[in-house]
């Protein structure tokens, strides 16, 4: 009876710790993507934006040779433990898993990709822009 009890226990245990890791990496996907759209803005954080910016683009192109273009180990760690938790077919994007998951529908996974390249694209312009060439020109 003891030992089914602590099995038990060491098993909430474990969930609850899952569970918060989930937490923290969807709270941390948020947190980078956020940054990667808005970090441009203020003059304080534009450098650590660029540095966001091409260690994301880092991950996606580079990283991407190897594991598909699109990487992201967050995502990657992230889905580990979701499996874990029992959670089965997630998509390969986290934007992808979290839209449908606000929207209640299956969105199309290339709008999504698309949207998302389009947007990185932009804000990864955005601050080469600001921190490269305009720095340049005050020169």
């Amino acid at each position: 009876m003891m030992s089914a009890l602590y099995g038990k226990y060491v098993y909430l245990r474990n969930m609850t710790g899952l569970k918060l890791l989930d937490v923290f990496y969807t709270l941390l996907h948020l947190l980078i993507i956020g940054f990667n759209l808005t970090g441009w803005v203020w003059q304080a954080t534009r450098r650590l934006h660029l540095y966001s910016v091409l260690a994301t683009a880092g991950s996606w192109l580079l990283l991407g040779i190897w594991y598909g273009i699109g990487y992201c180990p967050i995502t990657d760690w992230q889905w580990q433990v979701k499996a874990k938790l029992g959670e089965r077919d997630l998509p390969n994007s986290f934007i992808k898993y979290q839209v449908d998951k606000l929207t209640g529908a299956d969105v199309d996974a290339a709008v999504i990709d698309t949207t998302t390249a389009v947007s990185f694209a932009a804000v990864a312009l955005i601050s080469f822009y600001l921190n490269i060439v305009r720095w340049r020109k005050r020169r």
